[in-house]
């Protein structure tokens, strides 16, 4: 138990531990929204499958959670704000508040001024595999990719909420 692993004191997650039927109904809107429209692209293939990973966010330590829920976050919020056609932008609109509110709310947590956390080993491999893929991958690809496995970093968020019971 070093300090720096420890969230920062009067951090809070808790209204991420349990998540509104209105914002869950939004995201689900979304993604159907979104999957209705993908068969139509030819760029939302991939080559890296970012979201499967042979690992639980539950094995990490809190600190790694984070970390997680962090990255994946910036993914999907920047994936959320790209310029998109009306309808969409629409059913976007209150998912990527949510998600932008939720990223700050996390950085918030992050010990700050603290020596910076060192990701395991699990967790530093599939960092270094999102590095990648944002600079290998169609953004058509990393877009599908974060809205399709939205739910996942929901429970990704909710487990970093959680901290220790995750």
């Amino acid at each position: 138990a070093f300090p720096q692993h420890t969230p920062r004191k009067g951090c809070s997650l808790f209204k991420y531990k349990f998540l509104v039927p209105h914002e869950m109904k939004a995201m689900q809107k979304m993604k159907q929204h979104f999957e209705e429209d993908i068969m139509l692209l030819s760029d939302r293939k991939c080559n890296a499958r970012l979201f499967h990973r042979k690992w639980k966010p539950a094995e990490l330590s809190v600190p790694d959670r984070m970390m997680l829920v962090e990255a994946e976050l910036d993914l999907v919020t920047a994936m959320l704000g790209l310029p998109a056609d009306p309808s969409f932008t629409e059913a976007r609109q209150q998912p990527l508040a949510f998600l932008s509110q939720a990223r700050e709310d996390l950085r918030g947590c992050m010990a700050t001024g603290a020596p910076s956390h060192q990701p395991s080993g699990k967790l530093r491999h599939w960092l270094q595999k999102l590095q990648t893929a944002k600079k290998t991958e169609t953004t058509g690809c990393l877009e599908a990719s974060a809205i399709i496995h939205i739910f996942q970093v929901l429970d990704d968020l909710r487990c970093a909420a959680f901290q220790e019971q995750c």
